[in-house]
């Protein structure tokens, strides 16, 4: 028996349900991060102000990110290629952000990361810096500055991965935490570690030390022109609440707008509240690859992301928002985090799934893979503006049927002239979809529909009706049909 998830419904299932904004601001207002927006001496009568404090992250995030690619082992050349590739072909569509994941501080990386044979770069007062011999231009004390300058020149927006705590070796050789007159062993939990990983203790919330060494770090990255911080094994097994405080806190006091990430996931819901006060992102599962399922923890497929996104629906708002994690298109290659070098496993109808997923829900979009490799197929699907429109600038996104096959969902466009609705099918054959516009949550009788995907229009119709492939799906504009009075 087919069950049926309304609005109604959805909003009396979670107390933590927060209604979005009538519509997403755009990247507009947080374009520089040098400063306040200055406003002109002379501003016509009646005239809109412009915000003075714009939100950061005032739209989901988009980007790429090294890992799905690289896994922990990019350099200096390969980051400044894979950034010249997205601004030539990726920012005219609105993409943002060039992050690189994870452990840039191990000299003798692992394309899998999280290994007990790393050697590290720190600098004199136990921070984490760019290993010289994979980022040259780090030499002499620069850091991650020269980078972060290419990327900022290209127009875009830079990030960093690092891990949640203090790292073993500062603790080992008790350095001075910069800005303070304490010490790394005045920070440490020692007996607290990542369970799956070994480069850090935990920092212990209960020391001032803590705080003034995460207070350290922040000045450092934003000396470094960081605009993104990825923060892993904080935001579950364990959740971190305090550590994710202190982290936010660090960030604020640096003056500069800096989005906090939170990883991996599930993050749990019920800490939503807490989320939305201290971080930009969070993720919601754990990491997804190219698989339509998995039966294990790590990793997950897209298939098994749909029952995530139905639990966090609604709980995004302009400047927080849940992350379904990363896009894993293209080539995965030359080292992935997981797995062996290879074109995306995905179908080209669940790749579209994922994105239109993603999407609607909307969750931030970081693409993965190298770059430099995209094929034509891959680049259509991140350059498609219709389909990017939806993940940007549309609210009141919210699951309305939800099936052991079909899910469909509804979001408006921050146009107001109308809706989005995208309609999946998680079954292993093809499925034909027939719905009333009132079983959908729709009320006028007839809707003008437009193929986001094929970027073309439709006849109009009095019903929702489509066919779809197993894994595949669409994402129609619907707009009521007005008949002329005569």
């Amino acid at each position: 028996m087919r069950t049926r998830i309304y609005v109604s419904a959805l909003l009396i299932a979670s107390l933590l349900c927060m209604a979005r904004g009538a519509g997403v601001a755009s990247h507009a207002g947080d374009k520089d991060p040098s400063g306040p927006v200055r406003v002109a001496e002379q501003t016509p009568p009646g005239a809109k102000l412009p915000d003075a404090n714009p939100v950061l992250a005032a739209t989901p995030p988009i980007g790429w990110n090294s890992w799905d690619g690289y896994g922990t082992t990019i350099n200096e050349d390969q980051v400044k290629a894979n950034a010249a590739w997205f601004a030539e072909h990726l920012k005219p569509f609105g993409w943002e952000y060039v992050v690189i994941d994870m452990e840039w501080f191990v000299t003798n990386p692992t394309a899998e990361g999280n290994s007990k044979n790393s050697l590290y770069a720190l600098d004199p007062n136990g921070r984490y810096i760019p290993a010289e011999n994979r980022f040259p231009s780090s030499a002499g004390g620069k850091g991650f500055k020269p980078i972060g300058e290419y990327i900022h020149s290209l127009g875009l927006k830079f990030g960093i991965h690092i891990l949640r705590g203090i790292p073993k070796k500062a603790v080992a050789s008790n350095a001075p935490i910069a800005g303070s007159s304490y010490h790394a062993s005045d920070a440490a939990d020692t007996g607290e570690t990542c369970p799956w990983n070994p480069d850090n203790f935990g920092a212990d919330a209960t020391k001032p030390a803590a705080q003034a060494y995460y207070d350290s770090i922040a000045s450092l990255y934003a000396s470094w022109g960081v605009d993104l911080i990825k923060v892993d094994c904080i935001s579950s097994r364990p959740y971190r609440g305090e550590e994710i405080r202190m982290l936010s806190a660090a960030l604020a006091k640096t003056g500069r707008p800096i989005v906090l990430s939170l990883s991996p996931g599930p993050a749990p819901i019920e800490k939503a509240e807490e989320l939305r006060k201290y971080a930009q992102m969070w993720r919601i599962s754990d990491d997804i690859w190219d698989i339509w399922h998995s039966d294990m923890q790590y990793p997950q497929g897209l298939g098994d992301q749909f029952q995530n996104v139905l639990k966090w629906a609604r709980l995004s708002q302009p400047g927080h928002w849940p992350d379904a994690d990363m896009l894993p298109f293209g080539y995965l290659g030359p080292a992935p985090g997981w797995g062996q070098p290879r074109q995306s496993r995905l179908t080209h109808d669940e790749q579209r799934t994922l994105l239109t997923l993603w999407s609607i829900f909307p969750s931030p979009l970081m693409i993965g893979g190298d770059l430099t490799k995209a094929d034509a197929w891959t680049v259509s699907l991140l350059t498609n503006p219709e389909v990017l429109a939806v993940n940007q600038h549309s609210s009141e996104s919210h699951p309305v049927i939800a099936t052991g096959t079909a899910v469909v969902w509804l979001a408006e466009p921050s146009s107001h002239d109308g809706y989005y609705i995208a309609a999946f099918n998680r079954g292993e054959s093809a499925l034909a979809l027939r719905y009333s516009w009132k079983e959908v949550g729709l009320k006028d009788s007839e809707y003008v529909q437009r193929d986001l995907w094929e970027r073309k229009d439709l006849p109009s119709a009095k019903s929702f009706a489509v066919n779809l492939p197993a894994h595949a799906s669409m994402l129609y504009k619907l707009k009521p049909l007005r008949i002329p009075a005569h």
